[in-house]
């Protein structure tokens, strides 16, 4: 998909390279639109299980925020062109926006979630978790466009990133 762009995208080659005949792929993916929706749902399921770890209470601080930074990594590693084709390129029709608000809504309590179990900072929970689910979405979706997801570096700035705006320090004045 992400080779050839949201244009390019046919179910023939979906079902060729599955290796399913057109018949069974029509089967469970009426059109093409159908195919992406179902791609989408599963990159939102995704986002939310690495949300729901980097939460979790049972995990020390520092498995909580290395299983957010790995887990976006991981995520968009596996088909970072097809990402962009999602993000970018498909058209959304009605029952993609109901998916979105609602991927939206979850995302944000996640991040709200994430926020309040690991942050040192006096601060707007809703607000911090704006920023922090910013910050390392667009690392990571920036990373993505440079083909740099594989970069130990990466993985340490952001792991840093998340350390530090998660930490008790207060607010800089500039």
């Amino acid at each position: 998909m992400g080779e050839r762009g949201w244009t390019g995208l046919t179910t023939n080659a979906v079902a060729e390279v599955a290796g399913v005949s057109i018949g069974s792929l029509y089967q469970y993916f009426p059109n093409k639109l159908a195919l992406i929706e179902a791609v989408r749902r599963r990159h939102f399921d995704d986002v939310l299980a690495v949300l729901r770890a980097a939460a979790d209470e049972k995990t020390s601080r520092q498995r909580r925020i290395a299983a957010l930074v790995d887990g976006m990594i991981t995520i968009h590693s596996r088909y970072p062109a097809a990402h962009r084709v999602l993000l970018e390129e498909s058209p959304r029709g009605a029952d993609s926006r109901k998916t979105c608000d609602v991927f939206e809504t979850a995302c944000r309590k996640g991040y709200e979630a994430l926020f309040k179990v690991n942050s040192r900072r006096e601060t707007d929970v809703r607000v911090g978790a704006q920023v922090l689910a910013g910050a390392v979405a667009g690392a990571v979706h920036e990373a993505a466009r440079q083909d740099t997801l594989a970069s130990p570096m990466l993985r340490a700035e952001l792991v840093n990133l998340v350390v530090l705006f998660l930490s008790k320090r207060g607010p800089c004045s500039v």
